[in-house]
């Protein structure tokens, strides 16, 4: 694993409001997926050092399109770029029903159909457990596209609550022990690792659909 892992360049390239009209991309892809209120975001804006690159709203659910982004890699004098996609939140309870019958097809059909996606990032809140919206989408996702699950707002808790936190989230999701990372975007906790991780998933080798 990389000593050190940075980005170099990040931008915004494009919004969708749907998998058919996104971006063509040559490079391996990593989503980010989440409840609404999860600060999926903010938490994108500190991973790439920018902070206005993800609009972050006051209002959950705000996000209602898939905004792609590219940022490159720095680690061990090599540049890695990739492309990132940042999906609509779920699960939020203010949504119409208009809305949510269809953002639900738009995001499974961006996971299912996206040539080049090699990894989800899914964020959970380290404060509370896993909800039944959240298993459901690991469930789906799992033996599709290989699965990072981050908890956010993970300064919230002190380091004991938060080591059982993650131990609750991993059992609620039904993932190994010790396979979730907590995230602070407001310490820059976690962040480091993340990076590392999203490298790996994006040098991984074997075809990115999974198939």
């Amino acid at each position: 694993m990389p000593a050190d892992v940075r980005i170099a360049t990040s931008e915004f390239v494009a919004s969708a409001s749907d998998v058919t009209g996104a971006p063509r991309v040559e490079l391996p892809e990593i989503c980010f997926v989440g409840r609404s209120n999860v600060g999926k975001s903010s938490a994108l804006n500190a991973l790439l050092g920018r902070r206005k690159l993800a609009r972050v709203s006051r209002t959950p659910g705000r996000t209602r399109l898939l905004n792609f982004f590219t940022a490159t890699f720095l680690a061990d004098g090599a540049r890695v770029p990739v492309s990132l996609c940042d999906l609509p939140g779920y699960g939020y309870a203010k949504a119409s029903k208009a809305e949510l019958a269809r953002w639900r097809p738009m995001i499974e059909r961006y996971l299912e159909r996206r040539e080049r996606l090699c990894g989800v990032v899914m964020l959970v809140d380290a404060r509370h457990e896993p909800s039944p919206l959240d298993r459901d989408m690991v469930g789906w996702i799992s033996g599709r596209r290989p699965l990072l699950v981050v908890a956010t707002k993970s300064d919230k808790l002190s380091k004991h609550r938060l080591f059982g936190a993650l131990r609750a989230i991993e059992r609620g999701l039904g993932l190994p022990a010790e396979s979730a990372l907590a995230l602070s975007s407001e310490t820059g906790a976690g962040f480091d690792e993340l990076r590392e991780r999203l490298l790996e998933i994006s040098r991984a080798p074997g075809d990115p659909t999974g198939t």
